[in-house]
């Protein structure tokens, strides 16, 4: 957010300037390091709580409310400095496609939604603050402390969306005030006249803020809030409360102390000496970067959790090599992208965990479900890359002692060991193994690399804070547009059309609906949305059908995967793209052959249960 540049290329700087240097970067400096602060107050409140557990000290009863109430407070603190920031989660794709004379007018409306979503935000927080003054949590908490966070972030990120709207010209933003009027009156006629149902409404306002390339988040919001205008008969706080309600379970803290392990993990430099040994190891074997990228891919989605981490940690070790052996950098990125879809069933992938929870399965059944797929695809994908090696002009070996790139890989193994054993052990859920992931790393970042300096710490702190928020923010607003679509009576509908669709074939059918779905949606919505919105729907429906749930959410999470890193939508792909430097049409080509590899795996994993279920049924899970 800190660039000056208008959407058109025309000046009003002016504008932007001051509000930029009077308000914005100051609230700015203020709102980063306070949500950096809460995520490690939580952080220490939840190792200190276990450590107290197994150390029979008193017992921590009040650490899991206050564990939640700051997961809420960092969720909307750190979304609130991710809109500061410019790094909200939005789709270009249609923009790109569209006359460039509309973008202008779409990009204030963008501006616009965002703006009112917040305030939105703010306003019924606080009402719904007042009317539950007299509630508490089940330890005598302020039932308050879960809301509070919701108006003062609604009210920052009402700020920064304002600020954004300086950067429109007066006609842009006029305009686009102008498609908001005309939404709001048609869709009053509409539901006066012709009595249309309101999720048509809010199915055609969802559309038009996707095309409009509005973050993700806020286009779920949005469409909540158009439901309940048109509705009528349910107050504005059953937004506030479902969006609250979303993200209140101790099991999502995972979600940012994963992410912040990733980011330590890339600050204290134990990333670079993992790649730097396989790449000292591999670098001459055929195809032998393309096989350092997709171990290396293996290796880190099974610590870090956060799947832009791993494709950052990665990304931007390999791809400057493969630049440096006259290699395209295309080709690569396509690698990169192909590797982290097989990656998203490897532990302790933040999606593995947002399916456990929202579809109520076993987030350590989960784990180890997805461990020989992951490696099945894996596999798959060497081989091509063997069989079929891209063409470099020149070697390029690392340099540096091959003995200490050993030590750093060895103590890069011990967090895999921390992760795995501690949670397989029963010392602590995969939740709290979170945690004692986090503070390895920065042990080991401070202590054995001394890399990770305390303002490295804080940096880690907050870019940590500040994508975790982005993310649940998304998985909060998800859950306001879940709470419409079930009272609606939507996955009843979806579920007796899938039965009814599969029912002359089998369940093979079900399952290649779901695939097809999935991939679909998962290039839409990004990963989180889509399994939000369908897991809950579908994981019943499965289990009716006789499919063991465990196999169906791996099913769901690799579909999900090919849509998030698929061409042109996915936001995945996007993403790595932009960490490689490289344009989307120079990956596409070879992107799509390993597609198809990982679709034909995704296929037979489908249909042979056994590949998924064989590993758990044998640790009794």
């Amino acid at each position: 957010m800190a660039s000056v540049s208008t959407v058109d290329g025309t000046s009003t700087m002016s504008a932007w300037h001051v509000y930029w240097r009077w308000l914005g970067q100051p609230l700015l400096r203020v709102v980063e390091p306070l949500a950096g602060l809460m995520l490690a107050v939580d952080l220490v409140i939840v190792f200190s709580s276990v450590l107290g557990r197994h150390l029979q000290f008193e017992s921590f009863d009040w650490s899991d409310d206050v564990a939640r109430a700051l997961l809420v407070a960092v969720t909307f603190f750190g979304a609130a400095a991710s809109v500061g920031r410019g790094e909200t989660l939005g789709i270009d794709f249609f923009m790109q496609h569209l006359p460039r004379s509309w973008r202008p007018t779409l990009t204030a409306f963008a501006a616009l939604v965002t703006t009112i979503v917040s305030a939105a935000m703010c306003w019924y927080a606080l009402t719904l603050s007042i009317s539950s003054m007299t509630q508490t949590t089940a330890t005598g908490l302020p039932q308050n402390l879960f809301y509070y966070p919701m108006v003062v972030a609604g009210l920052v990120m009402t700020i920064f969306a304002a600020g954004i709207l300086t950067r429109h010209r007066p006609v842009d933003l006029a305009k686009a005030a102008l498609v908001l009027i005309l939404l709001a009156v048609s869709t009053a006629l509409a539901d006066r006249l012709a009595d249309i149902n309101p999720l048509t409404i809010m199915a055609a306002a969802f559309v038009l803020c996707l095309v409009s390339g509005v973050s993700i988040a806020y286009v779920l919001a949005f469409s909540t809030l158009v439901f309940l205008q048109v509705e009528g008969n349910m107050p504005g706080e059953i937004f506030a409360q479902q969006t609250a309600s979303g993200i209140d379970n101790f099991v999502l803290l995972a979600v940012p102390f994963f992410i912040l392990t990733g980011y330590a993990m890339e600050a204290n430099g134990m990333s670079a000496r993992l790649i730097e040994l396989l790449q000292r190891l591999l670098g001459r074997v055929r195809g032998g970067f393309d096989v350092v990228m997709i171990i290396g891919m293996v290796i880190f989605s099974g610590i870090s959790g956060s799947k832009m981490a791993d494709v950052a940690a990665v990304g931007s070790i390999m791809i400057p090599a493969v630049r440096r052996v006259g290699r395209n950098p295309g080709e690569a990125v396509a690698v990169l992208a192909a590797s982290a879809i097989m990656a998203e069933a490897i532990p302790p992938c933040v999606n593995l965990i947002i399916l456990g929870f929202v579809a109520n399965l076993s987030i350590g059944g989960l784990f180890v479900a997805g461990l020989v797929p992951a490696g099945m695809m894996a596999l798959a994908l060497i081989a091509i890359c063997v069989i079929f090696p891209a063409k470099q002009t020149k070697e390029d070996r690392p340099a540096g002692s091959l003995a200490k790139l050993w030590g750093g890989a060895a103590l890069a193994i011990g967090m895999v060991v921390i992760i795995f054993g501690g949670y397989r052990s029963g010392f602590a859920t995969a939740t709290e193994i979170s945690a004692f992931a986090v503070v390895y790393a920065l042990l080991v970042g401070g202590i054995a690399f001394r890399e990770l300096t305390p303002r490295k710490m804080l940096g880690v702190c907050i870019t940590g804070a500040a994508r975790s928020g982005m993310m649940l923010f998304i998985v909060a607003a998800a859950q306001s547009v879940a709470f419409v679509l079930t009272i609606e009576q939507i996955p009843h509908e979806l579920a007796s059309l899938m039965v009814e669709i599969s029912g002359p074939y089998g369940n093979w059918m079900f399952l290649v609906i779901t695939i097809v779905l999935l991939v679909i949606m998962g290039s839409m919505l990004e990963g989180a949305p889509a399994l939000i919105i369908f897991g809950p729907l579908l994981v019943p429906v499965a289990e009716k059908l006789g499919i063991d749930p465990l196999h169906y959410g791996i099913v769901m999470i690799l579909s999900m995967g090919i849509g998030l890193f698929a061409p042109p939508l996915g936001v995945g792909l996007y993403g790595s793209c932009a960490i490689g430097n490289v344009k989307i049409e120079d990956t596409v080509r070879p992107l799509l052959r390993l597609l198809g590899i990982l679709f034909l795996c995704l296929l037979v994993i489908a249909f042979v249960p056994s590949i998924t279920l064989a590993l758990p049924r044998a640790l009794g899970l």
